[in-house]
């Protein structure tokens, strides 16, 4: 676990640092200084981008994973990566011709509700090809386990441009419809500079030779198009059918602060997974299940223990959060709670996703996928006409919940692992406990003073207990060596 705590760590910081920013943009910049319908629109393109993303990557950025450790020459490797630069096209130019082709028709699609959405079908289709080649360059220097300039560039450098750009809405140099065009181009821009960094990391070198196991290697890309969209599809869909389903845009940036919020709590896993991915798949390669499954349960109470703590900070502080928050946003609250019980049963799986990505039953993820895809959907239409945004937040609960339920049930089949333990309990049981005993305790100051006060109280009480109780080994190690005893 050294390098996986290392540069989690590292990443996590660079991770937090981006949300910081993204925080300062999502709370403040884009409530005050675009509409509530501009800030609607730009959450609903970027929606669209993310769900679009995975099939603009082909599900490259996941086979450069499973597949890079098993090539040994440097031949055999360079017609890998290769054949994994240029792949993507068989998607992005076909999905390129129907646009030119059913633009038209495409467009009277995304205005059903609201007409000014129909109006950026080519930003959304830009800003998937741009997401997906990141991704495809990020798994370029993952796979050199070199993660940390990647997190940064994920993480911290569009969040910093847009900021930018918002001040620049501010002082009226930029109208709301360049803003979005310029969004559009951090998004190519930052894929520009991921590709030099990782071309710096291993240079290519075009080999174009035939590939041991090649139609594995499609099969497999194919089948990571549905998965690598699972991810995005449960965190995008519902802003996407918000967008779509109620005929106030804005209820969709409403939305989105709320789920900003919430999501803070699925850092630790972001961070984690960039370095757990390539582990996983080597530990899988050379068939170390006793390595994998001594990754899966301590990766699990880690990460656990440390979004245990963003959920404590989290619920333990909404009330006073929304207290200075715009009021037309503040009525996000259930979205936040349920949808933070969500990301918190997410990262109680540790490594269970990059296991199924690269174990021999990768196959069934197609399964899951397709599965998670049809219940969001379903559950979001039955519930957003009823409820509206809290509706589409039940609907995400219950999908999480289900699809995740399967996955650890599936990987204890067949790889007799799983990712619990008592240590498991213990953090659940110290999390009611603070949960009961601080929600109602305030402080009479401001808002932002209350909030800084309680989570001082939360962090040591916390991590005090983690230590005392000895739930993770990893993160008592952690906390012992910054403390220095």
């Amino acid at each position: 676990m050294g390098i996986v705590l290392n540069q989690s760590f590292k990443n996590t910081i660079s991770t937090y640092f981006g949300f910081g920013i993204g925080a300062i943009n999502t709370l403040f910049l884009y409530t005050n200084f675009l509409t509530d319908e501009y800030y609607g629109l730009v959450a609903f393109v970027l929606s669209a981008a993310n769900i679009m993303m995975p099939f603009m990557a082909f599900g490259v950025h996941n086979a450069i994973i499973k597949y890079y450790s098993t090539f040994k020459t440097k031949n055999s490797i360079n017609s890998f990566l290769t054949l994994m630069l240029f792949l993507p096209f068989v998607f992005i130019i076909p999905a390129m011709i129907i646009g030119f082709l059913s633009y038209e028709s495409i467009s009277r699609l995304l205005s059903n509700e609201n007409n000014i959405a129909g109006n950026y079908l080519w930003h959304i289709f830009v800003l998937a090809v741009a997401m997906a080649y990141f991704e495809i360059f990020f798994a370029w220097s993952k796979v050199q386990l070199k993660t940390v300039f990647g997190n940064v560039m994920k993480e911290i450098f569009h969040r910093f441009c847009i900021m930018i750009l918002l001040f620049l809405v501010y002082l009226e140099w930029l109208t709301a419809e360049q803003f979005i065009l310029a969004l559009v181009g951090v998004y190519v821009l930052r894929m520009m500079i991921m590709k030099l960094y990782a071309y710096s990391v291993r240079f290519p070198k075009l080999k174009f030779e035939t590939i041991n196991g090649l139609s594995n290697i499609i099969k497999y890309a194919l089948l990571m198009i549905i998965a690598g969209s699972v991810a995005m599809l449960i965190l995008d869909i519902d802003k996407f059918m918000i967008g779509l389903m109620l005929e106030d845009i804005e209820q969709v940036a409403y939305y989105s602060v709320a789920i900003f919020i919430a999501t803070v709590i699925a850092v630790p896993q972001r961070s984690m997974h960039q370095i757990m991915m390539p582990l996983t798949a080597k530990y899988l390669n050379d068939k170390d299940i006793t390595s994998l499954e001594n990754l899966y349960k301590r990766s699990s109470i880690s990460l656990l223990v440390i979004s245990g703590f963003i959920f404590l900070l989290i619920i333990l502080n909404i009330n006073e959060l929304y207290k200075i928050l715009p009021e037309e946003f503040t009525g996000g609250l259930f979205v936040v709670l349920i949808v933070s019980l969500a990301k918190l049963y997410d990262n109680s799986l540790g490594n269970n996703n990059a296991i199924l990505f690269n174990s021999d039953y990768y196959k069934m993820v197609l399964f899951f996928g397709v599965l998670l895809a049809v219940l969001a959907i379903v559950l979001n239409f039955i519930f957003i006409p009823i409820y509206g945004i809290e509706g589409s937040a039940f609907a995400t609960f219950l999908a999480v919940v289900v699809y995740n339920t399967i996955k650890i049930v599936f990987v204890k089949q067949k790889l007799n692992v799983q990712p619990f333990s008592i240590s498991t309990l213990k953090i659940v049981l110290l999390l009611m406990v603070m949960i009961l005993a601080m929600y109602f305790w305030e402080f009479p100051f401001h808002p932002v003073v209350n909030i800084a006060l309680k989570s001082v109280m939360i962090l040591i009480v916390y991590f005090a207990l983690v230590l005392k109780m000895n739930i993770s080994e990893d993160i008592s190690m952690q906390i012992k060596k910054h403390l220095k005893f």
